[in-house]
């Protein structure tokens, strides 16, 4: 066991939070580099642009300087043009090549400039030339690698400007020394700030998704209540903002309430069956222990005790099903969620059921509706309250046989009442009629047979069905039961219809049958047990 537990017990995980701080961290940390890597190469791009500027500038230079010569260039020469002897001006300061503004671009660490004659023999130089001569009749600037560097090499024909004759050729090389300089400070920048992105990303990402995730949490702490206490009230706290999360808390409490109601049902379905069966039990228990010590051999005690065993069998079959009814209707909305019925029909059928079953009874029907009205209800339930109904009115009528039953309806609601002229019930009782098992006089209840059930059967039927039952009572003129649905229109009426065929069809059912009168008969239905006559 202890095996099975360890086996259960979760690895090392992530919190939801966590991972949408990492993840989030993550994205940010992409489109941050995609953005920098363009912008980088961009900037680089741009900056190496301005470098190939420097080395055309500086060969320009050269070349402005040199093509003055008519003959091939000589070292002398060269020398005297790009190194002239620094003299002293009136103001006593040096001037020489390199405070000229024009051959300043020669003084740039970065660059090595070289000249050469017509054969390619240096005749000038900055400084070393890590680079042989290559001769080219245009001028052009390219890239190569120096010692495992890239430098930029630039090569131009120095022509005189008389005659386009080729004097000799200049030579530029830059190490590009500051644009890896530029380049190492700018990835660091990069890097540097990218860290603080992805720091700010993953701190603001945690700090939204906790704020985000508290509904999550609220249903995982109402999911460990639940588990601890299946009984507990806890619900997940009512939220302000109106998001997918509030929805799932929403329909997490219903699922709750609907489990907790389901709960309930089946202990009280327990309670009453442990409760309402252990007198019959009891009876024919009594009974077959009598005739097992000596009241078989006396046929007056055996035949009392056969009858009397057969009515209590008869009674528990009857509550049974009664109590099976009750619990069915509790989940209307599961099985039935499409059924549309004609009242009027109904109503009419029930009303002309109970005159051929009671001659003896004057029943009259109030009809002022005269037209065909809908409602969404199963036919069979809607025929059952209402045989509830009359059977009680009847039950209970012993005095003034009369029955009366109306039927009426407005724009968005349907009434059907039904009236009796028995004793009546008191305002005490009457808040109470309703209830499972309930009797105000059991004695008398009891000789009228049923169980008690039949308006609690009603009262959970039509309120399924999203309508209401109420009573009008007084003591000594009789009872009147109210019911009202809600009309459909016909519009609503088709949509339930056709949804209701696409259900069989997807099914493959022929049809929905009566599972709350499957063993009930017109003149055996769940009655109530409040005396009224």
């Amino acid at each position: 066991m202890a095996d099975d537990d360890q086996a259960k017990k979760p690895g090392f995980r992530f919190s939801l939070k966590w991972e949408w701080a990492l993840s989030t961290a993550f994205g940010v940390l992409v489109i941050f580099a995609v953005i920098v890597l363009l912008i980088f190469n961009s900037f680089m791009t741009v900056l190496m642009r301005q470098e190939k500027t420097h080395v055309a500038d500086t060969m320009n230079v050269v070349v402005e300087k040199l093509n003055t010569q008519k003959q091939p260039l000589t070292g002398a020469q060269v020398n005297q043009l790009l190194r002239p002897r620094t003299v002293l001006s009136e103001t006593k300061k040096p001037t020489g090549p390199y405070n000229n503004a024009v051959l300043t671009s020669l003084a740039r660490d970065s660059q090595t400039v070289t000249v050469y004659d017509q054969k390619g023999h240096p005749l000038f130089a900055t400084r070393q030339s890590p680079l042989a001569f290559q001769k080219s009749k245009k001028q052009r600037i390219s890239t190569r690698k120096i010692n495992g560097r890239k430098n930029l090499v630039g090569i131009a024909p120095i022509r005189a400007k008389q005659g386009d004759t080729i004097l000799g050729y200049v030579q530029v090389t830059d190490n590009l020394r500051d644009y890896r300089a530029t380049q190492v400070k700018l990835l660091q920048i990069d890097l540097v700030l990218g860290m603080m992105a992805v720091l700010a990303a993953a701190v603001l990402s945690y700090s939204l998704a906790t704020f985000l995730l508290r509904p999550v949490e609220a249903i995982r702490d109402t999911i460990h209540a639940m588990r601890e206490d299946p009984k507990t009230d806890r619900r997940v706290p009512e939220m302000h903002h109106q998001d997918e999360l509030s929805d799932l808390g929403g329909l997490f409490n219903d699922m709750l309430d609907t489990t907790q109601r389901y709960m309930d049902q089946q202990q009280q379905f327990v309670e009453d069956v442990s409760h309402e069966l252990r007198t019959p039990v009891a009876i024919i228990q009594g009974h077959m222990e009598m005739l097992d010590r000596w009241g078989k051999d006396d046929p007056e005690v055996l035949n009392e005790s056969i009858k009397a065993s057969l009515q209590e069998t008869k009674r528990m079959k009857s509550l049974v099903q009664e109590m099976l009814d009750l619990q069915r209707a509790e989940q209307i909305e599961v099985n039935y969620p499409n059924e549309v019925s004609d009242v009027s029909e109904v109503v009419e059928q029930v009303f002309d059921n109970f005159k051929m079953i009671h001659p003896d009874y004057v029943f009259i029907l109030d009809n002022d509706v005269q037209r065909p009205v809908q409602a969404q209800i199963y036919r069979n339930h809607l025929e059952q309250i209402l045989i509830i109904l009359m059977d009680n009115a009847v039950k209970y009528s012993q005095s003034r046989k009369e029955v009366h039953m109306s039927y009426e309806s407005d724009s968005r609601s349907l009434e059907v009442a039904v009236q009796d002229f028995g004793e009546g019930i008191s305002q005490e009782n009457r808040d109470r009629v309703f209830n499972r098992f309930y009797r105000v006089d059991k004695a008398r209840s009891r000789t009228k047979g049923g169980n008690g059930l039949g308006l609690a059967i009603a009262k959970r039927l039509i309120e399924a069905y999203h309508g209401r039952i109420t009573i009008e009572s007084a003591l000594g003129q009789g009872s009147v039961f109210r019911i009202s649905l809600p009309i459909l229109s016909d519009k609503d009426a088709q949509l339930l219809t056709e949804k209701k065929e696409q259900a069989q069809a997807a099914n493959d059912v022929p049809g929905i049958k009566s599972e709350l009168l499957a063993d009930t008969s017109m003149t055996d239905q769940p009655t109530d047990e409040t005396p009224k006559s």
